[in-house]
């Protein structure tokens, strides 16, 4: 099964393309609720390199590696890669007069119900949002 998230943010595609994309930025959001962080995220940002995130509870009670490869690279238009466990995700980055369109699409795992998976990467993707926008200056 696949789901459909995504988040309107207030700034330009240069902000949006950077937050995303930048190692740095990316431990700065990529986790779904402030009890949790992402104290490492190394990439090679082209079809086939890879990536690996590390998502930890603050208190390090859990934590876990977010890893995959790149399939598909458009700057500041679209990127799609492969996790570890073979499930696609298709990220699109969409100007429009009022910042950028961020639309993820994602298949869905057996682990979680499918409404805690659409939580959890909503959630991601509304922590995205909040820090482009805090840290912007479009």
């Amino acid at each position: 099964m696949r789901l459909t998230i995504e988040t309107q943010v207030r700034a330009g595609i240069d902000r949006v393309w950077a937050a995303w994309t930048q190692a740095e930025e990316i431990k700065g959001w990529y986790f779904a609720s402030d009890d949790w962080c992402c104290p490492v995220a190394e990439q090679a940002l082209t079809p086939g390199g890879q990536f690996s995130y590390r998502m930890e509870a603050k208190d390090g009670a859990m934590g876990f590696d977010y890893c995959g490869e790149f399939t598909h690279v458009a700057p500041q238009e679209a990127i799609a890669y492969r996790l570890e466990d073979g499930r696609e995700v298709e990220i699109a980055f969409i100007p429009n007069d009022a910042g950028v369109r961020v639309t993820q699409r994602f298949e869905t795992e057996s682990s979680y119900s499918v409404e805690q998976q659409r939580q959890g990467w909503q959630g991601i993707l509304d922590n995205f949002r909040a820090y482009v926008e805090k840290y912007s200056s479009d």
